[in-house]
């Protein structure tokens, strides 16, 4: 059962739900300095329905849990990419681009004094730019590649497959490596004492983005991909 309701305060319902802030931002409900009010006095601030908020903040929380109570691994290969594809590349796409003006933001308010937030501004550029060719690439390519060899393994297939795990391998080598690099950046994700709620926010999803991303690339190379070397 939800805990968030009408009398939740608005930085309360971001900490909570990080995506959330998405939807405060599209309706201009201030989230960071604002944020310590209820929802239904920010709804009505704006001249909203405060219900209608209310409903739209829970029906993020409830795809949140949906997601969480699946077991990929069990699925057939079929399944399991559709999987990948709808919840992580899907996630990335919607994700990254909501995500880096926040990044910016924090980075171009707090960046004098906390310089670190300057490279991670460079980090997540980088790493944005890999994950979506990344991603597409997969989608576009090698996902069909696979599914095809899986269902037809012929030698043809094989030696087309083969450098192409290989080559994704490498490359969610490399985006682990700027991940751990960001959180080695922020102690951990460590808000300093003085962080608003613009820079909470971008701490808990980029938190949120190396969990989600590790669970990714953890069911490509050790699923996905070890069904693939069987055939091998």
């Amino acid at each position: 059962m939800s805990r968030l309701t009408l009398d939740t305060q608005v930085c309360d319902i971001v900490t909570e739900l990080p995506q959330s802030a998405d939807l405060f931002r599209s309706l201009r409900i201030d989230f960071c300095c604002g944020g310590k009010i209820a929802l239904k006095d920010a709804a009505k601030e704006r001249k909203l329905n405060p219900e209608e908020v209310l409903n739209s903040v829970k029906k993020i929380e409830e795809k949140r849990e949906q997601q969480s109570g699946i077991d990929p691994t069990s699925f057939g290969s079929k399944t399991l990419v559709s999987y990948i594809q709808e919840k992580y590349h899907t996630g990335l796409r919607e994700e990254l681009p909501l995500l880096a003006p926040y990044i910016t933001k924090v980075a171009c308010v707090h960046g004098e004094n906390h310089p670190h937030l300057l490279r991670v501004q460079e980090i997540f550029k980088e790493l944005r730019s890999e994950l979506l060719d990344h991603t597409a690439d997969e989608d576009a390519n090698v996902f069909p590649l696979i599914l095809e060899f899986s269902e037809n393994p012929t030698p043809e297939l094989k030696e087309k497959v083969k450098p192409l795990v290989t080559e994704l391998e490498q490359e969610h080598e490399h985006a682990g490596k700027l991940l751990f690099e960001i959180r080695d950046l922020t102690n951990n994700f460590t808000l300093p004492d003085e962080a608003c709620g613009t820079y909470r926010l971008v701490y808990a999803r980029l938190a949120q983005l190396e969990k989600d991303t590790f669970e990714h690339v953890h069911l490509e190379n050790n699923n996905l991909f070890d069904r693939v070397r069987v055939a091998l």
